[in-house]
């Protein structure tokens, strides 16, 4: 059974949303604050994570932060009353999964709640192998004949996404969209340092390149 962690200050809600989830065959954890969601995540083992953004003291936002500084990559879903694209923009930034704005279709936060999950266990089962480089996708590690490296998420996932399809082409936005997702903000030059990067991580790997295909976007190429 998956476990849930709704962080809401309204009790009420709080409530509705554990109790629905709760009919829905999984298992919830209700917490007031971040700070109290902090605690039962050190206890707990969590699945998933429901969180408001105006709280007391640690905002939804920050408590997101700490989440993904810490290397926690639990899916997360903010359900909040602040509808601004700016504020969804700083969601998304801090490391949100799906945001929904309040007040909200109860059925379809479980709809939600049912992809997510789904998503993070199919990524969960991912591993890559190509030639002698082997990608984990659970653990962010990158293992080949000069070891294990563990990854940046976000260098993983483009790296994982190239190896994927050997040879294919990949615009620039394509990668964006795929990586930073279709609410991104980022531009094409932090796409460029991600792959600077990782050509710095595997100049010495014997199985791939990636290259640039000039106006377009990049392919990785088996050596």
């Amino acid at each position: 059974m998956f476990h849930i962690l709704v962080v809401e200050d309204d009790i009420s809600l709080q409530n509705l949303f554990c109790k629905t989830l709760q009919r829905n065959n999984y298992m919830t954890h209700g917490a007031a604050c971040a700070e109290e969601a902090l605690e039962i995540l050190d206890r707990e083992s969590v699945d998933l994570i429901i969180t408001d953004v105006m709280m007391p003291g640690i905002s939804g936002f920050e408590f997101i932060h700490q989440l993904r500084d810490a290397r926690i990559d639990l899916p997360v879903l903010i359900i909040t009353a602040k509808s601004d694209i700016l504020d969804k923009q700083t969601g998304f930034l801090a490391g949100a999964d799906d945001y929904m704005v309040k007040p909200i279709n109860i059925n379809e936060m479980v709809l939600r709640v049912n992809a997510l999950l789904r998503r993070a266990r199919s990524v969960s089962e991912k591993k890559l192998n190509f030639g002698n480089t082997v990608l984990e996708y659970s653990t962010w590690t990158v293992s080949d004949r000069n070891g294990t490296q563990i990854l940046p998420q976000k260098e993983f996932q483009l790296l994982y996404k190239l190896l994927s399809y050997p040879g294919q082409i990949f615009t620039r936005q394509q990668i964006l969209d795929d990586i930073w997702g279709i609410n991104n903000y980022e531009d094409s030059h932090t796409l460029d340092v991600h792959i600077s990067r990782l050509r710095d991580r595997f100049r010495n790997n014997g199985d791939f390149e990636i290259v640039t295909i000039r106006g377009l976007g990049y392919r990785a190429v088996k050596k």
